[in-house]
């Protein structure tokens, strides 16, 4: 029993790394997602068209091979071409990927937010004068937001076990501290127990909380609409 809480000590270490990297994930993913998202309901063809793309490549590569292009193969393309460039610290392009992941799709959550809006309020505002963006900043956008605020928690518990993809690349978060103590100690099984243990207990009482806040906000979107 000692090497199953000693493991779980190990892995308890990484959780800081873990929470921050998917906290500003999410930041840099709503604002980013945001920004996308406008794009792909814009009238303007070639930003269709560019946040389209951004968001299929995004959407259809995985997390690791993300990561590992932008923590060593972009420094090792940049060296071949005589650009002297390394990450000083490997906890950066981690903070980057895992927002440009996240971004995409935060984007389509928005995007379908902000397409869940009336367009007869859109009509309506347009004819009083309105500018499309005045529409967008002041209509719409408010309402989409209301209607997909929900869905940042469920992202966030989703980016905390995504990152465990960073030990790969070197970041000391959960994973990677358990897997440190098991190469130094051979404890193979109690340090992934560990680790499995340290996530569960993130993951399932913040599952909880935001199915909890999802309903409330619910309830409360139901009553301003009456």
């Amino acid at each position: 029993m000692g090497l199953y809480v000693e493991g779980f000590l190990v892995a308890l270490k990484g959780l800081p790394i873990t929470l921050s990297v998917s906290f500003f994930a999410l930041v840099i993913g709503v604002l980013l997602g945001l920004v996308l998202a406008l794009m792909r309901t814009s009238e303007n063809k070639p930003l269709k068209i560019i946040s389209g793309i951004y968001i299929e490549i995004v959407r259809g590569t995985p997390l690791i091979v993300q990561a590992l292009v932008l923590a060593y193969g972009i420094p090792y393309f940049l060296q071949q071409h005589n650009v002297d460039f390394k990450w000083s610290v490997l906890l950066i392009p981690a903070f980057i990927v895992c927002g440009l992941n996240s971004a995409a799709y935060m984007a389509e959550v928005i995007r379908g937010g902000i397409q869940a809006v009336d367009k007869g309020q859109r009509e309506a505002a347009l004819s009083i004068g309105m500018t499309k963006a005045q529409v967008n900043r002041l209509i719409v956008l408010p309402q989409a937001l209301r209607i997909v605020i929900p869905s940042f928690g469920n992202e966030f518990v989703t980016m905390i076990k995504e990152t465990a993809v960073l030990s790969y690349v070197g970041v000391i978060e959960i994973l990677r501290s358990a897997q440190l103590w098991n190469a130094s100690t051979y404890n193979t099984f109690e340090a992934y127990i560990g680790a499995a243990l340290v996530y569960l207990l993130m993951t399932i009482p913040l599952s909880k909380l935001v199915g909890a806040l999802e309903n409330n906000w619910k309830k409360m979107g139901g009553r301003l609409d009456d």
